[in-house]
């Protein structure tokens, strides 16, 4: 059997290869031409999946080494018997360590003290879950919306999208990209909805940029509605809006999940799903090795810190995105290199801090936010 997958896949060459022909081909490089003879696909955001790629083609299975899959046609494949696959909650830990460098490297900025700020989270996916464990965990207040989950599971615990604006200090999204349908997101944050949040309130994007209305954010942004723009996903990446990308305050090139775990977790989520279809023995695969920087280890003195300003130093620690954020509004021609050659990322799981002086037991949250801790 032959397989296409991204070139920029990290971990899979090699793993196929034992028992089918693999070619390696960019994302957003991969045509019709070059699947005539293929029957499986293996790719990330950048392959559109559609008639226009697939039709005529030997292809009947399709793995996305991604969370989203709003770049394959679901309904055209169902149509056309082609298997499709994604990674749901791959990259929860990474997208988690992302929100909580961005919000706390934010807060310092701004002298704000999160304990007496309101979260609202809009999306309780497995994404949405992890970025409430770790509002609860610093001992924010946190609102919930997600109409589908609420559907499903009851509206016990959740609010309305309406009572969300109107009762968050800080609003981060985390769903898919739906087109349409009454839960439809695109341009779910827009000019009416951005007209009724209150002042200095903080947005936080890392789901899709279709999500928000650029011109809206824009708008947004030089309003005393605006208390900051977060922004990791953009409309028309990868040529994304130049001046929404100067009223940011912190602004990164879609990276939110990609830590070397996530991708290790995406890739072998791929790998066991087509092996499954195909029957072949890769069932139980897991990279043998992730790579790490040279330290894994944190030394914090906690002597008269605040337990927001001891998580700060981990997480940054762990994660310098200030720097990924000035790279990006220096060079945003550059989106899709930094996105493509992507430095090594653990996950707090990874790390473990050295704490000393701790006399208010500020482990245990630390422990429960993945970090190994020792004294």
């Amino acid at each position: 059997m032959k397989i296409v997958a991204d070139s920029k896949i990290p971990f899979l060459r090699g793993v196929f290869e034992p028992f089918c022909d693999v070619v390696y081909i960019e994302g957003n490089q991969i045509d019709k031409n070059d699947l005539l003879d293929v029957d499986a696909l293996i790719i990330r955001t950048r392959t559109k999946c559609d008639a226009s790629l697939l039709e005529q083609t030997a292809v009947k299975f399709i793995a996305t080494a991604t969370i989203g899959y709003d770049h394959i046609d679901v309904d055209y494949c169902k149509l056309n018997n082609i298997s499709w696959t994604n990674a749901p909650g791959c990259n929860s830990g990474s997208v988690q360590q992302w929100f909580m460098a961005a919000l706390l490297v934010y807060a310092k900025r701004n002298s704000i003290d999160l304990t007496s700020r309101s979260l609202g989270v809009v999306g309780v996916g497995n994404t949405g879950t992890k970025i409430v464990t770790f509002a609860e965990n610093l001992g924010m207040r946190v609102l919930l919306n997600d109409p589908p989950k609420a559907t499903k599971d009851g509206t016990c615990g959740f609010i309305s999208f309406e009572s969300i604006i109107r009762e968050s200090d800080i609003i981060s999204f985390h769903v898919p990209l739906t087109n349409s349908g009454i839960h439809k997101t695109h341009h779910l944050v827009n000019q009416t909805i951005l007209e009724r949040v209150n002042e200095n309130t903080i947005l936080i994007n890392c789901s899709r940029g279709e999500v928000t209305e650029t011109e809206a954010l824009k708008q947004f942004s030089r309003s005393d509605r605006n208390g900051g723009l977060i922004i990791d996903v953009w409309e028309n990446e990868p040529k994304i809006d130049l001046e929404l990308l100067k009223c940011a305050a912190i602004s990164t090139p879609h990276i939110a999940g990609y830590s070397t775990d996530g991708k290790a977790n995406g890739t072998a989520m791929s790998v066991r799903a087509l092996s499954k279809f195909f029957s072949l023995p890769l069932e139980n695969w897991y990279p043998d090795e992730i790579p790490a920087p040279p330290s894994l280890e944190v030394q914090i003195d906690a002597t008269k810190k605040s337990y927001q300003n001891i998580l700060t130093e981990a997480i940054t620690h762990t994660y310098d995105i200030e720097a990924e954020s000035k790279s990006l509004l220096n060079f945003p021609n550059e989106f899709e290199q930094f996105r493509g050659n992507y430095p090594i990322r653990r996950e707090p799981k990874a790390w473990t801090i050295k704490l000393r002086n701790d006399n208010r037991n500020f482990k245990i949250r630390l422990e429960r936010l993945g970090f190994k801790v020792k004294d």
